[in-house]
């Protein structure tokens, strides 16, 4: 055991040596002979390695590199010297009986590979320290069976190891998804503080789909578990599941079930309800704050939940939205504690309602509530947007501005600078634009970032050159008009866009990145005033004139979406999500439109 821990410890001070203290003669050679192996120059590669391992023989880095130079290039011989000779100076480093096993193994002489590999495994009944590198150079080789052996041996002789994590990976790598699952819950069983993890690797394998197969294997190993051994966790692990599906009222039913054995946090009902909320399942989300309000007696707890209520209101066109609103009011009073209503009760009213100017005196009277400059800011954003809603342009700067003098850098400054950049796009002054944009495609949020760089790319690649219109004037007042809720007036305007001979003098140009612009709008704005048909073929216009367009698989998936949902046509909607999966197997809807094309197509997995 002495002699292990001297070795551990030089291996680890050779490492720090090798990473902090080396001679930049070392680093830079380490780095041209990974740079050589990746590119397969393996004898260029080997001299360095040897090298390399001839100043350090504790690293086993360059040892594993070095081994594989001699096998790519098929001097087995060389490989076999070194790892005997190894062997013969340190008889307890078990770990490169697997190296010569593998070594015979490329060489096709199994008997000798297999025979290297059992003097490892049994090995550790002498010495299960190295029970662990043993596994993973098992793994590496894809000799998953003697990893799971190697793994499950070492726990066995040493029980303060735990492998269970690594064992369940490789049941994955072998396709054995219910031992895998079978695994995960065990490890969860024997340590809850594993319970993140295990969700997060459990979650690359489920989907959406309560009918795939893992998600099956998944649900049908943890209900033997939680049968066999009732416990919260299980509860917790359940909930966590259904709401991978979006079964969000199944997912409350567990959470249910976990506050009935005595515990007192709603926290998981707050975060159930505002995952159903962003996923528009208004039904489970209204159920989970409903309860929260009914258990709570915590006053900003119940706000929160009432807040809530009313943003479901609000996307769902209640109409007894205004009354919620001033009930909530009612109850709770305006000051510090109610801001987060107050403002979205004036969003409501001046993009539902069209009623800006109460919405105005609403928010100037809910700065006097403000007890933070970022409450102050929350609030001026908000008012910001009216003044946008209205024309006020000028005003709506200049609180944006203080937003960003008050709050430099942070996130809510970035969004009061996309704010005012925005608003300049809408004024038509592009330059000051787009320098406010190129500042954000750096932004700390991704969303920011990425709103910011659509909307840069927009102007740069449409702005009039020369004074020679190019059609983003009329177009950013069009998506204006859009902002404001005029609808119809913003379809009007890209209509006429269309006939104007100094833009388009040969009529509809498909080339003219304005276009592919326009006939999105144009197509989104169909879309809200429920002109399906019309929408559709606008779309399918923007894929015939510029198939390379960088929104090609959004659009497909909006007239995938609009055929299955709106017009259901399920044939035709087939015909889209198939284009996403084969077309566009990196796009972000190929998830969703794998599954609605195998539900249409009526797959049972």
């Amino acid at each position: 055991m002495m002699k292990l821990f001297l070795f551990i410890s030089l291996s680890f001070s050779n490492f720090i040596v090798a990473q902090n203290n080396a001679p930049q003669r070392t680093i830079n050679d380490y780095r041209l002979a990974e740079d050589y192996y990746r590119e397969g120059a393996f004898e260029k590669a080997t001299q360095l390695f040897q090298k390399l391992y001839e100043s350090n023989t504790f690293n086993t880095n360059y040892l594993g590199r070095l081994i594989s130079c001699y096998q790519e290039t098929s001097k087995f011989m060389m490989v076999e010297k070194l790892l005997v000779n190894n062997l013969k100076q340190n008889k307890n480093h078990a770990h490169f009986y697997v190296y010569l096993g593998y070594n015979y193994q490329k060489q096709l002489q199994l008997d000798k590979a297999n025979e290297n590999y059992a003097l490892a495994i049994n090995a550790l009944e002498k010495n299960a320290s190295y029970g662990g590198l043993i596994g993973q150079l098992f793994r590496e080789y894809n000799l998953l069976d003697l990893a799971i052996l190697a793994y499950e041996k070492t726990m066995l002789l040493n029980k303060n190891t735990n492998y269970n994590l690594q064992i369940a990976q490789i049941f994955g790598e072998k396709g054995d998804y219910q031992k895998m699952f079978e695994a995960y819950i065990d490890l969860v069983d024997k340590n809850e503080k594993y319970l993140n993890i295990v969700q997060r690797y459990s979650g690359k394998y489920i989907s959406k789909d309560p009918e795939n197969e893992t998600n099956i294997l998944f649900k049908k190993a943890l209900l033997k578990k939680s049968a066999s051994q009732p416990k919260a966790i299980w509860n917790v692990l359940l909930s966590w599941f259904f709401a991978q599906q979006k079964e969000y009222t199944k997912a409350l039913i567990q959470e249910k079930a976990l506050f009935s054995r005595g515990s007192n946090n709603l926290d998981a009902f707050f975060i159930l309800g505002k995952i159903a909320f962003d996923n528009t399942s208004y039904s489970a989300s209204k159920k989970c704050f409903n309860f929260i309000i009914e258990k709570s007696l915590n006053k900003n707890e119940r706000i929160q939940a009432h807040f809530y209520l009313a943003k479901i209101a609000v996307d769902t066109k209640d109409p007894t939205t205004a009354v919620f609103f001033q009930s909530l009011f009612n109850i709770f009073g305006k000051s510090s504690a109610t801001i987060q209503l107050q403002v979205a009760y004036a969003d409501y009213l001046t993009f539902q309602k069209n009623k800006p100017n109460i919405a105005r005196a609403i928010l100037e009277e809910a700065l006097s509530y403000a007890t933070s400059k970022f409450e102050e800011a929350r609030i001026k954003l908000k008012l910001g947007d009216v003044l946008v809603f209205t024309g006020e342009f000028n005003k709506a700067l200049l609180y944006f501005s203080q937003i960003q003098i008050q709050l430099t850098d942070h996130v809510l400054a970035q969004e009061a600078r996309f704010k005012a950049a925005q608003t300049s796009y809408f004024k038509g002054d592009f330059d000051w634009a787009k320098a406010q944009l190129k500042v954000l495609k750096g932004a700390a949020t991704q969303l920011i970032a990425n709103d910011a760089a659509a909307l840069y790319l927009k102007i740069l690649d449409n702005e009039p050159i020369d004074s020679i219109p190019s059609g983003l004037t009329e177009f950013a007042h069009a998506e204006l008009l859009e902002f404001q809720n005029k609808n119809k007036e913003a379809l009007t305007s890209l209509e006429n866009l269309f006939t104007r001979k100094d833009i388009f003098p040969n009529g509809l140009i498909p080339s003219e990145v304005i276009y592919s612009d326009v006939l999105f709008l144009q197509a989104k704005l169909l879309l809200k005033q429920k002109k399906h048909e019309e929408a559709i073929a606008a779309l399918s216009h923007i894929i015939r004139g510029d198939s390379q367009f960088f929104l090609a698989d959004t659009i497909y998936f909006m007239i995938a979406e609009t055929y299955y949902n709106d017009l259901k046509k399920t044939s035709k909607a087939q015909e889209y999500y198939q284009k996403i999966i084969f077309e566009y197997p990196g796009s972000i809807y190929v998830i969703d439109a794998r599954e609605k094309y195998r539900s249409v197509r009526g797959d049972k997995l």
